[in-house]
Order: structure tokens, then C-alpha cells, then sequence
């Protein structure tokens, strides 16, 4: 009788385990080919020599360490923040379309972010950080009481919320030209130069949400059954749904304090993963973490190439990948999965 149940869950553990670690494996290819990307190309063995037998006279050398390797760490968190956002979201929600930022979470980050710069108080990363994170309780909190009746509900007042608040930040931007120059880049979500800040304090909170997303899994998954289910099973809902809410918002606010509002990552990951990971929270997560960071590097690489004359903000490419997605999953799941 036991094997008879645990032979079934076995074929499916297999596929997941190795999609797993076929993530990783694109993810360090990747993130290696992205350290030789950009306006001077440095060949992929020049990268591994740069990276392992540094040599501080060589140019290329340089380039890697100090400006793309800083950069691509910072891709990695930020591709994971959101994608594990974004899965969270979903799941929490019961709704295939919601996402960080359709929800307002990140509009939220955004606009008091750039309230902050026109305040004078966030100055610093630590400033952005906080009023990044402040904003996205904010918001969250906002949709959640508005639209906490239904789905559909829901994914219209974060609409909305986006809509109002994004054209609050624009109009600030407008009327300040020392706000508007300062965060002209950072508004439409970028990480050129971003790298060269101190990102301790918020790779340090997207590290410690993403475990703490991790270890809350399993409670998730029985929360993804219903509510009376996840009782029955012994999980306190209110602390789960609490403490994912807090996760979420920190993801989002230390992802969009330090790179911008990026749209789109916690939309599409989900959706790539979700069939291999076959209904299971705790591999849905963990395939998020992985393939967010490679979604996020290879819009980052082709950023730096499309145009000849400069970079393209990685938000723009990863609406234009977005974009496609969002219709594609309204087609797919209909009025119905609202």
C-alpha cells in the first residue's frame, strides 16, 4: 500500500528535481555570458580567468570584477525577489494573474520612493530602502482591504492603485527637476550604475525573505487547498497569510529600491515553472528562485546590446516580454480564473 502512494509523488519528484537542477546549471551559464555582454565583449574564457585568476593590470579583468560582476549579483537577487514575489502572490491569491506590480505593490515602492526624494529623506540607500518597503505595506494593505472580496476585486483596485500612483510619481518627478533627474532612470527600472551603491542592507532582507519563503512553504501548499483544508492539516492561516504578506512586501520593496520598478518578472516566471512543478508550493518556490535570476540576466544582457548607442532600461524588455504573457494567460484561463 505505501508503495502504491509514494510511486506516483517519485515520477513526479523526478522531472521537478531535474528541471531544478537544469535552472542551475542555465543560471551559472548565463550569469557567466552576461560578465562578457555589453558595450567591450569579453570572451567567455576571459570571464572565467577574470573570475578565478584575477588579474588587476588586464582591462578586461577589471570590467568583470568590478562593474558586471557586482551587476550580475545584483540581477540574481532581484530576478529571485520577484519571481518568488510574484509565485507567492499567486498562490496566496488563488489567481493566475496576479503579479507584484499589477497588484500595486511595486507602484507603491515606487511612488514613496520618489515622495522620499522629493522629502529630502531618502538621500541614502538605507532611506530608499525604507520608504521603498513602507510603501509596499502601504499599497498592499490598500488592495487587500479594497478588494478582499473577490480576485477579480482584487486585480482591478491594484490596477488602479497603479494607475493613480504612478501618475502622482510622474507629476512629482515633473514639478522637481532634482527629483526628476535623479530617478529619471530609476522610475522606469534600471541597473546600470546601481551596481556601484552599497547593496548590503538589501540583498541582505531579499536573502532572508527568500528562506523565510522557503521554510513557509509547506504551509502554503496546504493553504493553496483551501482554508478548511489547511486547518484540518493543523496550519495557522492567519500567520501564514500574514507573514507571506510581510515577505512579499519586502521582496518588492528592497527589489524596487535598489533597481526600480521592474513589471512583469513575478507574472512570467510563475507561469513558465508552474507545470513542471505539478501544483507543489515548495517546488514552485524553489524553480522561481532559480529561473527569476535567469529571466533577469538575459533581459539585462540583451539591454545592453539593442541599441548601439547606449542601454535600454531592462523594464522596457521585460514589458515587452510581459506584455505578450499577460495576454496569453487572460486567453488561457479566461474570466472564469478571476
Amino acid at each position: 500500500m505505501d508503495r502504491s502512494v509514494e510511486k506516483p509523488a517519485d515520477r513526479r519528484t523526478l522531472p521537478r528535481a531535474t528541471a531544478l537542477l537544469g535552472g542551475l546549471v542555465l543560471l551559472v551559464a548565463v550569469a557567466v555570458l552576461s560578465l562578457g555582454v555589453g558595450a567591450h565583449e569579453v570572451p567567455p574564457g576571459e570571464v572565467l580567468r577574470a573570475l578565478f585568476h584575477y588579474d588587476g593590470s588586464v582591462d578586461d579583468h577589471v570590467i568583470v570584477r568590478d562593474v558586471r560582476l557586482p551587476r550580475a549579483v545584483l540581477a540574481t537577487a532581484v530576478g529571485a525577489a520577484l519571481a518568488t514575489a510574484g509565485a507567492l502572490i499567486q498562490t496566496l491569491a488563488r489567481n493566475p494573474l496576479a503579479e507584484p506590480g499589477v497588484l500595486g505593490v511595486t507602484a507603491g515602492a515606487g511612488f514613496a520612493v520618489t515622495l522620499g526624494a522629493g522629502l529630502g529623506i531618502a538621500a541614502g540607500q538605507g532611506g530608499q530602502l525604507l520608504c521603498a518597503i513602507a510603501g509596499s505595506v502601504v499599497a498592499a494593505l490598500l488592495v487587500a482591504a479594497v478588494g478582499r472580496s473577490s480576485p477579480l476585486r482584487l486585480v482591478l483596485t491594484g490596477t488602479a492603485l497603479t494607475a493613480v500612483l504612478s501618475g502622482v510619481a510622474l507629476g512629482m518627478r515633473l514639478m522637481d527637476p532634482d527629483t526628476f533627474d535623479t530617478y529619471r532612470y530609476w522610475s522606469v527600472g534600471t541597473l546600470a550604475g546601481r551596481e556601484q551603491e552599497p547593496l548590503t542592507l538589501p540583498l541582505l532582507g531579499i536573502a532572508i525573505c527568500l528562506a523565510v519563503a522557503l521554510a513557509m512553504s509547506r504551509g502554503l501548499n496546504a493553504l493553496s487547498m483551501g482554508e478548511d483544508v489547511a486547518r484540518t492539516l493543523g496550519v495557522d492561516v492567519i500567520r501564514v497569510r500574514a507573514v507571506t504578506l510581510v515577505v512579499i512586501t519586502v521582496l518588492c520593496g528592497a527589489a524596487t529600491a535598489v533597481a526600480g520598478p521592474i513589471l512583469f518578472v513575478g507574472l512570467i516566471v510563475p507561469h513558465l515553472v508552474r507545470r513542471i512543478a505539478q501544483g507543489s508550493v515548495p517546488w514552485l518556490l524553489a524553480l522561481s528562485v532559480v529561473l527569476g535570476p535567469v529571466l533577469l540576466l538575459v533581459a539585462d544582457s540583451a539591454a545592453r546590446v539593442l541599441l548601439p548607442t547606449g542601454e535600454v532600461p531592462v523594464a522596457i524588455v521585460t514589458a515587452f516580454l510581459g506584455g505578450p504573457m499577460l495576454i496569453w494567460t487572460v486567453r488561457k484561463y479566461g474570466a472564469g480564473a478571476l
